[in-house]
């Protein structure tokens, strides 16, 4: 089990009319960082992407990809890599629980952002540490609701279960007064690392730690236009299958590169002018 006492969180039957999504503007922020580069070390999991997975391009960060890279480790130490804007709660809730059971050290690296999902999943780690310039984001279960008024009323009932639970991760691992903790998601906060540590949502700052450049900067380039397109569309209204869908109808192909022990494939091919001109568009 993990080095310290954290409490399995609750899981929940995925509602069918529901849709996951990571908060507009944390995509805008976080679309505009840099991806980190892959580590080298075999011990080290990546979580480069959103959490849940993408049906139209295969990305994002999963409990099922996770739950491998964990069992290739092994009952080794390991060393998670954070840089996502959040995401799916289910994924997120199964990949902490996978954590906070996994037999040795979790190391928590925050090397850009660990928003919404992604802080839930920060939380399983034996030790916490954000580099200098990051964030860490807090807020209540959001997400896009479908139906009649008594859909959007059970909604309402099961959020404020979805918002019960994820209160009870963050104050298991930051010791923090629940009206507090409460406060802090209400509010949707954004903390630096001081704050962050200052709050026990982090233990270490550590000034080594920051988002890499990656090894191929035109490719970067590509994976930048692809991702400020998903982020513009977000802001727009666009729901997450339709701004893949979107993507796919202009030709932009992507792999999976999120959870990869090695170095990962990266966006190729992708038809850069038309991309800045959809932003443009966004923009108007």
């Amino acid at each position: 089990m993990s080095l310290r006492t954290l409490p399995e969180a609750r899981t929940f039957a995925r509602p069918q009319n529901f849709q996951w999504d990571a908060p507009s503007d944390v995509m805008a922020l976080w679309a505009e960082r840099p991806l980190a580069a892959d580590g080298s070390d075999s011990d080290t999991i990546t979580m480069f992407d959103v959490i849940g997975e993408d049906y139209w391009s295969g990305t994002g960060v999963t409990a099922k990809r996770i739950s491998a890279a964990l069992r290739a480790i092994g009952d080794k130490d390991v060393r998670i890599q954070i840089n996502s804007p959040g995401g799916d709660l289910f994924e997120g809730i199964a990949i902490y629980n996978m954590l906070r059971a996994h037999k040795a050290k979790v190391t928590i690296e925050v090397l850009g952002w660990a928003a919404s999902a992604a802080s839930i999943i920060a939380m399983a780690g034996d030790e916490i540490r954000m580099g200098v310039g990051t964030f860490m984001m807090v807020h209540n279960a959001w997400g896009v609701v479908i139906g009649n008024r008594h859909d959007l009323a059970e909604a309402s009932s099961l959020f404020e279960g979805f918002d019960s639970a994820i209160a009870d991760i963050y104050g298991a691992r930051t010791g923090a007064k629940r009206k507090d903790i409460v406060a802090l998601m209400d509010a949707e906060t954004f903390m630096g690392p001081s704050e962050a540590v200052k709050n026990g949502f982090a233990d270490v700052i550590d000034d080594s730690l920051s988002a890499g450049d990656g090894d191929t900067k035109n490719m970067d380039r590509r994976l930048m236009a692809r991702r400020r397109t998903e982020a513009a569309l977000a802001k727009a209204g666009f729901t997450r299958d339709k701004r893949s869908e979107i993507l796919d109808e202009i030709g932009v192909n992507t792999a999976p590169r999120d959870a990869s022990r090695h170095k990962a494939a990266r966006d190729a091919g992708v038809p850069n002018a038309a991309l800045q001109q959809l932003i443009n568009t966004f923009k108007i």
